[in-house]
């Protein structure tokens, strides 16, 4: 079984909203999914997720805190997947499409509203993005 690294970053702004990118390959449908994608091999998980962001939203980053790391194993692909997630802040950069993989086609601020109703890259993302935006929110001096 092939195994898969990578990392993904929830960056939410002072408004709650979570920072999103419409993606797929050229004859996929387009679904949302926050910044991520696989770890090349001479970055820590962080970097990645940095770099990531950059690369897909033309933001820069900071990571806060490590969030979580989601196992999933795909027996239909023979690939097992380990993605790191990471609080970001956002500290500059402007919305610019720069993908290198040209599979970007929209980046945008969501609302809970609207994520609970977007069809997701990672569906089982959902409640815990849902959740963990709630308590960020409300709770951390991130946006204080």
């Amino acid at each position: 079984m092939q195994k898969w690294f990578g990392s993904s970053g929830v960056c939410i702004n002072e408004n709650g909203q979570l920072l999103m990118v419409l993606q797929g390959r050229p004859e996929e449908k387009k679904t949302w999914s926050i910044p991520s994608g696989g770890r090349d091999h001479d970055e820590t998980f962080g970097e990645c997720c940095i770099r990531e962001i950059e690369e897909e939203t033309g933001y820069t980053g900071e990571i806060v805190e490590e969030i979580k790391i989601k196992r999933m194993t795909y027996e239909h692909l023979n690939i097992s997947a380990e993605a790191h997630y990471f609080l970001v802040k956002i500290v500059g950069g402007k919305r610019n499409f720069q993908d290198p993989d040209q599979l970007i086609y929209d980046i945008a601020w969501k609302t809970l509203d609207e994520i609970k109703t977007l069809e997701l890259t990672f569906p089982e993302d959902r409640d815990f993005l849902i959740s963990y935006i709630t308590e960020v929110f409300h709770s951390k001096s991130l946006f204080k």
